[in-house]
């Protein structure tokens, strides 16, 4: 399947001729649909040159509805197989949990208990959405507010830091999918001395959040969004409700029967392979038992 998605997947005879360590990744993933966020996670993480070794992590506290138990059992593990390896980076998706206070998520012991084994086994972790605002809510007590309508569709964000490795190779301005019911305010973010807001949108606020020299990084939206992704959730939030809005900045001419207007992807590959050099592969030892 990754190689008929154009992904590149290297074979263990060629993996075993490179006289490097593999870098580890795991990716806790917490979407419904964890067949379609795995594939555009490693869509991304595959375009680096690096050679990387993906594993997936579930919750044991939750039983996912929309994925096969076949494909669980064949490619996730439980958190509590998994906490005695360390990794050199995790990916922590978001979660349709976000209406609800944090407490209330039904698994939010275990992921509180993850959130903090990363700080110890994991040279850099990425949040995403939800995650991202359950790891700031969790780490340094920093609020969500719902939003009167959700924020949705495609947004230009311009960076605040634009020296830090992350961002190299970026543009003034860049875009970013977004689709959630609550948001970060950025005076939270500013009072916290061990955080630094480091890229955000007069439209849709804080987007992204370092912390840690970048052992931690929180997104508020979804740059890992396939072209479709937005259009599937419009069409499908509006076959059950009447209140739905078109996604913004997404359709030519606003046209739902029109191609999305696909304006993040470059960017999107940019930020991860950053990530992976400069915060993972560049930071990481060489004896990953060392990471602490």
């Amino acid at each position: 399947m990754l190689k008929h998605e154009n992904i590149f997947v290297m074979d263990d005879s060629r993996a075993h001729m490179q006289d490097i360590r593999p870098l580890k990744i795991v990716i806790l993933n917490l979407m419904p649909l964890k067949i379609t966020t795995e594939t555009d996670l490693i869509r991304l993480l595959s375009n680096t040159p690096l050679q990387l070794e993906i594993s997936f992590m579930k919750l044991k506290s939750h039983t996912p509805k929309n994925t096969p138990i076949e494909h669980m059992m064949m490619f996730y593990r439980d958190f509590e197989s998994m906490r005695n390896e360390k990794y050199d980076g995790m990916i922590i998706t978001g979660a349709p949990v976000e209406q609800l206070e944090y407490e209330d998520v039904t698994y939010w012991d275990e992921m509180t208990e993850i959130f903090t084994w990363a700080r110890t086994h994991v040279t850099s972790t990425l949040y995403i959405c939800w995650a991202a605002q359950a790891g700031l809510y969790f780490h340094y007590g920093i609020p969500k507010y719902p939003l009167q309508k959700k924020m949705f569709g495609i947004f230009p964000q311009y960076t605040l830091e634009p020296q830090l490795p992350i961002f190299r190779g970026f543009d003034d301005e860049f875009q970013m999918p977004h689709s959630r019911h609550t948001e970060l305010h950025r005076e939270d973010i500013l009072k916290n001395p061990n955080l630094t807001l480091i890229a955000e949108s007069d439209e849709c606020g804080v987007s992204m959040v370092m912390a840690r020299g970048g052992r931690e990084f929180f997104i508020t939206g979804h740059l890992e969004y396939a072209p479709n992704t937005l259009d599937h959730e419009y069409r499908r939030d509006r076959d059950i409700r009447d209140d739905v809005e078109l996604p913004r900045h997404y359709y030519r001419n606003d046209d739902p029967d029109q191609k999305p207007m696909v304006t993040w992807r470059a960017h999107a590959n940019l930020l991860y392979n950053n990530w992976i050099n400069y915060y993972v592969y560049q930071e990481t030892p060489f004896d990953i038992n060392k990471i602490e």
